[in-house]
């Protein structure tokens, strides 16, 4: 397991002024780490003022559809904790199940107990008996107090560097992020539904979904990274991350601040009165900025109002100071650009670019005719290419294939026409061209007894589209699956769009995967998977991807055909992935998971020896970003639906696509696979 470095106090070790760093961009240290000149900041926990904007006051006016989770016990006999063990103390609270990625979050609290350890006998909570076991037993506390559980949760003064992670922690902290990232945009989706059903859809004045989404998350102690200031990577976030909302990046506690563009530690935590920065915005705000991408000339905050207009000289303060101090001290800066992109329903998206070093600073005159602070940064080698660099090649990709990758394409469509848009084909590694073999599939392929009720199916009268009561609504539980941008608002065991005999236009919202593939993909050949898939599309999590496309058999015909377990899909196996995307059984303990339509169990397989399309290309994973969900619109037989594929994550561009396939064959021992 990994551990945490304190930054420790120059003055306490004059004979220590080395630092031990792992390789450029990496956590981890290694026996082939390099030391490098680094003094430290003595850096004591005190309190910081909030330095984010009052979240819970936007919710005043809208009550969740479930009552807040009661994480704080008002009993006398209940044990306190410190303000900075909300995150623990309702993982505690939660229930015990491996599936329950916040339970495992009270091991990344237990990590860094060594660091808290003098704080924690401080405040009297905790006991250390062994600092070099981190054994940790918490207190009888006979204060009787009641939180209230819209009592902010202060973000920690202490500085730390997360080293020695090996490969098993990696993929932990990833799954953490990924469902923590999945809870929040479980959230959004949900409270942007209700907003629609209060007032109605563009009516008045709208919630900021994304603020309430993480003011919930806040409150029920589930934000990342909240009782630690990390410098350098933060675990389980990967270079060339895609983030949609600002708040999202405190949710997970990559940058701390929802508005300014530097996150620092106020001089007034710090014993020796001097800030220091760990991460920077670069989105264009100051005209002074440049960015050639590895080297970076960023200006400082201030000197800039934009709502009177005016300007004035920047000050060597705050954020500014904190630049000019981590500088000083050698300290890496997480760097985060954000910009307009194709495809988003955002204004910006943010893309996590990796780590740099402030390398000089100086006072010039900007291009407004007043002062500003200008630093250069240089990016550390030896990291993952740069995500924004990656998602503009992407966008030539789709326009200019053949000028911006001129060698490796076999075909620019193997679906020859067949999708919406064209899916390429590349190899720019061995002369292996097997996609071409196979006849392209857009849509599955049933038995022809299916439909032989399809003409008595009742469909919905609505005229402009379906809504919540209509009798499409009925079918799936009461309720529309899909939000109005098309995202899946939440898992079920089965939806019904609306088919043939539903009198709604083509543009109801309930009607989404049968209008096919609309994101442009990529089969490529990749040497640790064979072939993958990815995307060169932004795709949004809950956003439809495409069908898992076949032609059906039944068990009797499997087994007359002979076929083996390459070349056959069971949908029965994949795990019920479905039951993760829009679980909020954190934030609302009364949330039941859907179970109508029920489904009865699959007992079909799907032959893909001689037709395919692109989505049996895609790699198993057991942390997949996409997830099965079965669907029914051309026929009601719900032993037979379609497999359809939707995302459960941000996904950038060229990021390869997986999916969980479950259970190995019990004949070839293999996971049901035709990759």
């Amino acid at each position: 397991m990994g551990s945490l470095v304190p930054f420790n106090d120059v003055n306490l070790f004059p004979n220590r002024p080395l630092y031990t760093t792992a390789a450029a961009g990496a956590a981890t240290a290694t026996s082939t780490a390099t030391t490098i000149p680094l003094l430290r900041p003595k850096i004591e926990p005190k309190a910081e003022p909030l330095d984010e904007p009052p979240l819970n006051k936007i919710q005043t006016n809208v009550e969740p559809q479930y009552p807040c989770p009661n994480l704080l016990s008002s009993s006398p006999t209940t044990p306190f904790p410190d303000t900075d063990d909300l995150n623990s103390l309702a993982l505690e609270s939660a229930p015990s199940s491996e599936e329950n990625a916040h339970t495992k979050l009270y091991h990344i609290t237990e990590m860094f107990h060594p660091a808290f350890g003098q704080r924690k006998q401080k405040y009297r909570d905790v006991n250390v008996l062994d600092s070099s076991s981190r054994a940790i037993v918490p207190v009888p506390d006979e204060r009787q107090l009641v939180v209230s559980m819209r009592h902010h949760q202060k973000r920690s003064s202490e500085l730390v560097r997360v080293t020695n992670l090996g490969i098993e922690d990696h993929r932990y902290f990833r799954n953490v992020v990924r469902r923590t990232r999945m809870l929040y945009d479980s959230l959004r989706i949900f409270s942007a539904m209700e907003e629609d059903k209060h007032h109605g859809i563009g009516m008045g004045r709208r919630m900021r979904v994304d603020l309430r989404a993480a003011a919930l998350l806040r409150d029920s102690g589930l934000w990342l990274n909240c009782d630690k200031r990390i410098v350098g990577s933060i675990p389980g976030v990967y270079i060339g991350d895609l983030f949609f909302w600002r708040m999202e990046l405190c949710v997970v506690g990559l940058h701390g601040q929802p508005q300014a563009g530097i996150d620092y530690l106020s001089s007034s935590q710090s014993s020796n009165g001097e800030p220091i920065a760990t991460s920077i915005i670069v989105s264009g705000g100051y005209e002074d900025d440049e960015d050639s991408g590895d080297v970076l000339i960023y200006t400082g905050h201030g000197g800039q109002y934009k709502f009177s207009g005016k300007c004035s000289h920047q000050k060597l303060e705050r954020g500014n100071l904190a630049l000019e101090r981590s500088m000083h001290y050698g300290i890496e800066i997480r760097v985060i650009r954000g910009f307009k992109f194709e495809g988003s329903l955002t204004t910006k998206v943010y893309v996590y670019d990796g780590l740099y070093r402030i390398v000089d600073s100086w006072f010039d005159v900007g291009k407004s005719g007043f002062g500003v602070y200008k630093y250069r940064l240089i990016r550390i080698e030896g990291q993952p290419e740069m995500g924004s660099t990656i998602m503009r090649f992407a966008a030539a990709l789709k326009t200019r294939p053949l000028e911006a990758r001129p060698m490796g394409y076999l075909t620019l469509d193997i679906s020859n026409k067949k999708e919406h848009v064209p899916v390429f084909l590349y190899n720019d590694i061995d002369s292996n061209h097997d996609p071409m073999n196979y006849e392209y599939l857009p849509r599955t392929v049933f038995p022809a007894f299916i439909y032989h009720a399809a003409s008595n199916n009742v469909g919905c009268d609505c005229v402009s589209g379906c809504m919540d009561g209509c009798i499409c609504a009925k079918k799936n539980g009461g309720e529309i699956a899909y939000d109005h941008n098309g995202f899946l608002t939440r898992g079920k065991p089965l939806i019904f769009e609306c088919g043939p005999s539903c009198r709604c236009p083509s543009y109801c919202r309930n009607r989404v995967t049968q209008k096919g593939l609309r994101i442009r993909l990529e089969v490529f050949r990749s040497r640790e998977t064979g072939w993958g898939v990815r995307t060169l599309d932004l795709i949004h999590a809950g956003a439809f991807i495409c069908e898992y496309a076949g032609v059906v058999l039944t068990r009797e015909q499997a087994d007359i055909c002979g076929m083996n377990g390459d070349s056959m899909i069971y949908p029965g196996r994949f795990k019920e992935r479905w039951a993760e995307w829009g679980d909020l059984s954190q934030i609302y303990p009364e949330y039941v998971r859907p179970t109508s339509p029920s489904s009865p169990p699959l007992d079909f397989s799907m032959d893909v020896s001689r037709m395919r399309n692109v989505a049996c290309y895609i790699s198993h994973s057991t942390s997949p970003n996409l997830l099965v969900q079965f669907v029914l619109y051309d026929h009601n037989n719900m032993t037979f639906p379609h497999i359809m594929l939707f995302a459960v994550e941000n996904i950038p561009p060229m990021r390869e696509l997986s999916l969980d396939y479950g259970v190995a064959d019990e004949y070839t021992g293999k996971v049901s696979i035709c990759n």
